[in-house]
């Protein structure tokens, strides 16, 4: 006599949870974040002990990269002659190259490991930190040489692509968007706190004169603390390979072209305006530029980067639920409102009127940054779908590594505006001798953005898939 014995469902073996090699450098292999088992058994201890010393990184890339808008205005009281043409330069080249490395710095994750760049890309912050604390301790430096440590500190602008390369791979997909923001926000307050804490640390205790050379060497240990940290507990990931043809791919879609431009819109302004931000107090209202706290001096500038970086996660958020694109436009509607109402308000010399408008100016291009960042991958899906592409396809795979390639193209694309904002005002002091005209520039430049964005990607379209953005 023969028995069937028809399995059940509690016989049948689960799947084989992903398994991790560990090699020597910390480089561990078989990493899958979308194997729910072995997240949450052991992945997301290590995904998030990476994070937190990646945002760490970022933080201080961000501060070394926009330490010349605080030192700038503190220049003359240290003996240094400038011309306001001068401290333009000074202020905006960090920003144009760091711009520009976060081209290479997209692939160097890839090609040297996460952890082992991490520790490269901090240690390289110790070059611009040092020659700062060294040539402003001499007034009789050439231009050339401030100009030329300037720019050395745009490195710091670079480590945004490849921390956010890096932090991409260790997080499934639903928890990328969480992971993402926090890094980029804990990068975005590194500019407040170099504006919050370089005034206090070199006057506290000064008297009459400026240590101002500790601006540089104050954060040489949390430098060698960072690549410690990054040394002894970040970890490389071998499943991280660098996306070339993604990469090629993605410059040829015409949305990614457009979405930059949205983009230098948003987080241009945030980072242009907050770079410059020391220096337009200073320039309008000398008395508020620094208010007086005990022996030390506090500027009020470090308000616009900390307002700018808290709303971010804000407007990622009402992205989600309202639409990227919609809240986009809301964004540009408010900025271009903000520069019209400082134009109306410049000549009332009111230093609390100046100071609300660009703390609203600063809340709108934070937000505009979450969501036009969270626009990004809903563009190429809606691409996906209209071009009739199955889930799971290939097509659908080279869609989405568009995708990812496009949000590391247009995060550098992006930073050009950190240039672009101070050399507008720049030109409109040496053509009419104040900002009136910039902002008038800006307001039209926002309207501008504001229509792209409606008739694009608010207004239903064939191209999207009739899909809301």
């Amino acid at each position: 006599m023969t028995t069937t014995v028809t399995p059940s469902t509690t016989d049948t073996p689960a799947p084989p949870r992903s398994t991790l090699t560990r090699r020597p450098g910390r480089w561990i292999d078989g990493w899958n974040a979308e194997d729910a088992a072995f997240w949450m058994a052991e992945g997301r201890g290590i995904a998030r002990r990476n994070l937190g010393w990646s945002i760490f990184a970022e933080f201080l890339g961000f501060i070394i990269w926009q330490l010349w808008s605080i030192v700038v205005v503190m220049l003359p009281a240290a003996g240094f002659d400038l011309t306001s043409s001068q401290s333009f330069w000074l202020i905006s080249l960090p920003s144009l190259v760091g711009a520009t490395l976060r081209f290479p710095y997209t692939f160097m994750v890839a090609i040297f490991g996460g952890r082992n760049w991490t520790i490269v890309s901090a240690g390289l912050l110790l070059i611009p930190a040092v020659l700062l604390g060294i040539v402003v301790s001499n007034p009789d430096t050439p231009f050339g040489v401030l100009l030329l440590v300037a720019a050395l500190g745009g490195v710091g602008g670079g480590n945004f692509a490849s921390s956010m390369a890096n932090i991409t791979y260790f997080f499934p997909q639903k928890e990328k968007g969480w992971a993402l923001g926090l890094n980029a926000a804990g990068g975005n307050l590194g500019t407040s706190v170099a504006q919050f804490a370089v005034p206090i640390v070199v006057t506290a205790g000064a008297g009459a004169a400026l240590n101002i050379s500790l601006a540089g060497w104050m954060w040489i240990p949390l430098i060698l603390v960072a690549m410690f940290g990054a040394w002894r507990y970040m970890d490389n990931l071998s499943s991280a390979k660098a996306d070339f043809a993604g990469s090629a791919a993605a410059l040829r879609e015409p949305h990614l072209w457009i979405m930059a431009v949205l983009y230098i819109g948003t987080f241009g302004s945030f980072i242009g305006f907050a770079s410059v931000f020391p220096k337009l107090i200073a320039d309008q209202f000398p008395a508020f530029s620094t208010i007086q706290v005990g022996q030390a001096a506090v500027s009020l500038a470090f308000l616009g980067a900390l307002v700018g970086s808290l709303a971010r996660p804000y407007g990622g958020r009402l992205a989600d639920r309202f639409g990227g694109a919609r809240v986009t436009v809301c964004a540009f509607a408010v900025m271009a409102l903000g520069a019209l109402t400082l134009v109306w308000t410049l000549p009332l010399q009111s230093f609390p009127v100046f100071l609300a408008v660009f703390l609203v100016l600063f809340a709108a291009t934070g937000m505009g940054n979450g969501s036009t960042y969270r626009m990004i991958p809903s563009i190429f899906a809606a691409r996906s779908v209209a071009k009739g592409y199955q889930a799971g396809s290939i097509e659908a795979t080279r869609m989405t590594r568009k995708s990812a390639a496009a949000l590391g193209l247009i995060s550098a694309i992006g930073a050009y505006g950190g240039f672009l904002v101070p050399q507008v005002l720049n030109a409109s002091q040496l053509a009419t001798g104040g900002y009136t005209a910039a902002f008038i520039g800006f307001v039209a430049a926002y309207v501008v953005l504001l229509l792209v964005t409606l008739l694009v990607y608010v207004v239903p379209r064939a191209s999207l898939a009739q899909q809301r953005i």
